[in-house]
């Protein structure tokens, strides 16, 4: 059973006037421990950036970078093709930025999360991952990333030493393969239903599918959207839930901190 869960949610997904949910940022803040802040190229704009960092800061979010591919008009949900470096390129640019508006509030790059189709890719394509992930032992060898378990993405992760947090989708599907169901327009959900499925994987290990089949899941984190008809309500229940049910909430660079301070300590005791 896990005892303690980071919950995060993508944030700063607006252009100018543009918006694209309902959801009010202020009150996802409040709900998650981690922030996914949009960067620029399917969401987000130098001031809603800093707006968003600065926000985080001030409820004690950890900030992580949200990049996608160059696709404001899709909103990074559709597929781009181009050579690794342009796309690899276009993520330092993102991640860049994104780290300039944490350093001005006094704050540092948490973690890093692909949004959207780049996510998808980099999941399956073991040479566009091995160039992600070589880039973020250069410039962000510290910063956890966030992917599924059972990506490509995680594995190189892994085999490269890159911090990595494991995702469990709280507001989306699962097939029998134990990737989610795509889908470009989220769903009106329940939120009870939402908050017993994240409660029932955090004790089980265990999501139902599309298909009626329960399958394991292996997770560290929780994550909704805030383009999820409901977001606010979803994210209330969840957290209710996972609370009544003993589940901590925690960014996981606290996780993390404390579980190397528990193996130094470990290290250190006599035998």
């Amino acid at each position: 059973m896990i005892e303690v869960v980071d919950i995060n949610c993508d944030l700063g997904e607006a252009f100018g006037h543009w918006r694209l949910s309902d959801a009010d940022d202020t009150r996802l803040m409040e709900l998650i421990s981690s922030a996914n802040i949009a960067a620029g190229f399917h969401a987000g704009d130098p001031t809603l950036m800093d707006a968003t960092v600065r926000l985080a800061t001030q409820c004690g979010v950890g900030i992580g970078a949200h990049p996608g591919y160059r696709d404001l008009q899709g909103f990074g949900r559709r597929k781009i093709d181009g050579a690794d470096d342009e796309i690899v390129n276009d993520i330092v640019y993102q991640i860049g930025a994104l780290r300039e508006f944490a350093r001005r509030h006094g704050a540092h790059l948490q973690h890093v999360k692909p949004h959207g189709a780049l996510y998808i890719e980099l999941g399956t394509n073991e040479q566009l991952s091995r160039s992600f992930i070589k880039l973020m032992r250069t410039v962000a060898p510290t910063a956890f990333v966030f992917c599924m378990g059972i990506s490509m993405t995680y594995r190189v992760a892994v085999e490269a030493g890159q911090p990595v947090i494991r995702e469990f989708y709280a507001d989306r599907d699962y097939d029998r393969s134990g990737a989610i169901v795509f889908t470009r327009h989220g769903k009106k959900l329940d939120p009870q239903a939402v908050a017993e499925k994240v409660v029932r994987a955090c004790r089980t290990g265990k999501v139902r599918t599309v298909d009626g089949d329960d399958i394991d899941v292996e997770f560290e984190s929780i994550c909704f959207h805030s383009d999820t008809p409901g977001a606010v309500e979803i994210g209330s229940a969840m957290r209710a839930a996972l609370i009544a049910n003993g589940i901590r909430i925690a960014p996981v660079s606290e996780l993390a901190a404390k579980t190397s301070t528990n193996d130094k300590t470990s290290e250190q005791a006599p035998q």
